[in-house]
């Protein structure tokens, strides 16, 4: 065999170990994946009994931190937040996935950290990885400085339980409350205007610059933190949850004011997380106004849960227990529109 196959043969080798490692999260649950024999090219689940929800995403440009960074083993929780917090923001709860990996050229270290953090992601969010690809493309794949480069992409299934509907903001109503579950890293959104914003301020080696106790670059490597487990164990103690809204690329007038699209309806938020030290560094540095920041980056807040004023200080109890920062940070108003107050400024979105 060329050696160039081989390599490849061994950088699939390496990454189906590593998925084959979380199909024992789905044991017993709906979506169990069932082990194809050798030859086949495409891996099953059984004993679905429930409707299905499907999602694609990517982790874009923080890959470029990774490289900066030298550290591969967290990004694989950034991809799969991006898919599987996309199914629980429509109460969906995430039982499977499948990965693309795009390289220029196979670096077997590369591909074990990257699964290796897969796998970890994976376990967190109670999904099975049950198949992949990666495909070499040569100079079609590019990046920063020296070693593999590479596009990372998922698609994710999740199932709805029997008796559990897809949530879609429509049972939203006046007087509801809004309770966020705090997000302490940018997550994998507005990585091209933080680049261009720390790359105008301090030149390429940006990432090595300190701020407060760690460089820029870790600021920026921090991963996502996985929210679906908290939203499945809410619906799973019979929670009656409203709205739910995963706050990545667009901020929070994108991503909460869709769910709010389905009603008409507004909010007014008082009382969300704070931005980080870095998110608000990144905000001056790039000379972006508060309304441009809040659309750029989710500004502390990850994902936003709406149930009824009475429920919710139930629902925060309940994700504070489970380990996730989670506070009432505003109500829903009969008014069209996003009202977010800041200590100096009130800012106003409109929901299209």
């Amino acid at each position: 065999m060329p050696q160039d196959l081989r390599h490849q043969d061994d950088a699939s080798a390496i990454a189906y170990g590593w998925a084959q490692r979380t199909w024992a999260v789905r044991d017993g649950k709906p979506g169990q994946p069932v082990a194809a024999k050798v030859g086949q090219f495409s891996s099953w689940l059984q004993d679905l009994g429930a409707h299905v929800a499907v999602t694609s995403d990517g982790i874009g440009t923080k890959i470029e931190l990774a490289e900066r960074m030298g550290r591969y083993d967290t990004l694989g929780l950034d991809l799969v937040a991006m898919v599987v917090d996309d199914l629980a923001a429509n109460g969906a709860e995430p039982a499977a996935l499948t990965n693309t990996l795009d390289v220029d050229v196979v670096d077997a270290a590369t591909i074990d950290a990257l699964m290796r953090g897969l796998h970890d992601a994976a376990w967190q969010a109670g999904a099975a990885v049950v198949g992949g690809e990666i495909a070499e493309l040569g100079n079609r794949i590019g990046g920063w400085g020296r070693g593999m480069h590479f596009n990372w992409c998922a698609t994710a299934v999740g199932l709805f339980r029997a008796g559990w509907a897809p949530i879609d903001g429509r049972a939203i109503r006046p007087g509801d409350a809004v309770v966020a579950l705090q997000s302490t890293s940018f997550r994998s959104n507005g990585f091209s205007a933080l680049r261009r914003a720390l790359g105008a301020n301090f030149g390429d080696g940006w990432h090595d610059l300190a701020l407060d106790d760690r460089t820029w670059g870790q600021w920026l490597l921090e991963p996502c933190r996985i929210y679906c487990p908290v939203v499945t164990a809410l619906r799973e103690n019979g929670f009656d949850l409203h709205g739910l809204s995963h706050i990545t690329g667009g901020g929070i007038p994108s991503k909460f004011g869709r769910t709010l699209r389905a009603t008409g309806l507004g909010a007014h938020l008082d009382n969300l997380w704070a931005p980080t030290l870095a998110m608000s560094e990144a905000q001056r540095l790039g000379g972006f106004d508060a309304a441009a920041a809040w659309q750029y980056w989710n500004m502390g807040n990850g994902f936003l849960i709406t149930v009824a004023a009475e429920d919710a200080e139930a629902v925060a109890a309940f994700a504070n227990a489970k380990g996730f920062a989670a506070r009432i940070a505003g109500r829903i108003t009969e008014a069209p529109g996003i009202e977010v107050r800041l200590p100096t400024q009130t800012l106003r979105f409109e929901v299209g």
